[in-house]
């Protein structure tokens, strides 16, 4: 089946009850990317440890096939996340004191659900949800309802490419801002507090990731993932700094970065930048449609190869984006799925090096037929703090 982007909440919803038919009976989407994809009501920044209602379980949309979407929320949600965001959808509330597993069993009523359903669930649903729906429907089967909905997000539709542009103007505008505040001795901590700052001024509700720095340098030994120890430390020239970030806008996710030297930087870096920055236009423009995710992979990384820092590209080249921060399809040499045009990607290489001179760019591109489409373009030099 060929399937189409679909431009609004309103479209997404029948296509996704339809996609349902012959698959599921009953279709349980959770408080997150997937209803917010569907039904427009917005999901929140994570927090760090999970803060639990009474009867958490059931919230969510429950649907069919042939029944509009019951809406599920937990009083402490209802009342804080309010009602309005609903568009329309039957919302029913569960008290503290009330019984979750009756609701649970009201609703399935409501929709006809049968006794032995084949039961789509989000792939970010949580376990505790499944465990209580198998405990009220013993003989029922559960499949991905995030696989279902993917074929309806991997196209991304004009009006989700122009969210996104927009997302990436923020982000953009919020490194713009970043640059002038840069200097020697700052912390990476400093620096990071900064870009989530700004991003917050452009009006991102947050970042879409963990913002991250990676500092190298004959003096910055490389500390990807021990976050705690490499925010203590002073940037000192001569260093490269490679910053990785995403602002959203409207429930879509920007993922972006770029290279900062402090510094004067020597013939090394200059190499080192220049060598990523071919690899990034080398395979922007072999994302076109029919190519595959591999064939796309590989022709980047063959300029970096060329270039002889082979090794130093230590990860794919890049991953479809959209409502989340990676979606499939990847840019890898395992995925070999054929683009079509509407396919949003990161194109990222990157160049690692331990105590010598890095580099990295990242960008999201639109697959189109003649090559990809950046959605950001600025700071495209090697950029340079000098004091």
């Amino acid at each position: 089946m060929t399937m189409h982007a679909t431009a609004t909440a309103a479209d997404r919803l029948p296509a996704f009850q339809k996609l349902l038919k012959g698959k599921a009976d009953l279709a349980f989407i959770p408080l997150g990317t997937d209803l917010h994809y569907l039904a427009g009501i917005p999901r929140d920044i994570p927090n760090y440890g999970t803060t639990l209602h009474p009867g958490g379980w059931l919230e969510g949309a429950w649907l069919t096939p042939g029944h509009a979407p019951i809406l599920a929320l937990p009083r402490m949600t209802a009342e804080f996340k309010g009602r309005g965001e609903s568009k329309g959808i039957e919302i029913r509330v569960l008290g503290d004191h009330d019984d979750p597993a009756a609701l649970a069993r009201d609703i399935f009523a409501s929709l006809g659900v049968p006794a032995r359903p084949r039961i789509a669930i989000s792939d970010r649903a949580h376990g505790e949800s499944a465990v209580h729906i198998q405990a009220l429907l013993p003989d029922a089967v559960f499949v991905s309802a995030t696989d279902i909905l993917r074929a309806l997000r991997v196209i991304k539709s004009a009006e989700e490419i122009a969210t996104m542009k927009e997302a990436g103007r923020r982000t953009e505008a919020a490194f713009a801002e970043t640059l002038k505040r840069l200097k020697f001795g700052m912390t990476e901590l400093d620096a990071i507090a900064e870009v989530n700052y700004q991003m917050q001024r452009q009006g991102s509700l947050g970042q879409t990731f963990t913002t991250s720095l990676y500092n190298t340098g004959p003096n910055h030994p490389l500390l990807m993932g021990r976050r705690l120890e490499s925010w203590k430390r002073p940037i000192h020239p001569p260093c490269s700094v490679l910053f990785d970030f995403g602002a959203s806008h409207d429930g879509l996710c920007y993922d972006y970065g770029r290279t900062v030297h402090f510094g004067e930087p020597d013939a090394e870096q200059r190499k080192v930048h220049a060598t990523v920055m071919a690899a990034q236009a080398a395979g922007i423009a072999a994302l076109k449609v029919g190519t595959t995710a591999a064939q796309v992979d590989a022709t980047a990384r063959k300029v970096v190869e060329d270039a002889g820092y082979g090794p130093n590209f230590r990860h794919r080249l890049g991953h479809g984006i959209g409502w989340d921060v990676h979606e499939p399809p990847f840019l890898t040499k395992s995925d070999h799925s054929v683009l079509r045009e509407g396919m949003m990607f990161t194109v990222e290489p990157s160049i690692l090096q331990d105590r010598s001179f890095s580099a990295r760019v990242e960008d999201v591109i639109v697959c189109r037929p003649g090559g990809g489409e950046k959605l950001t373009n600025g700071f495209q030099e090697l950029l340079v703090v000098t004091a």
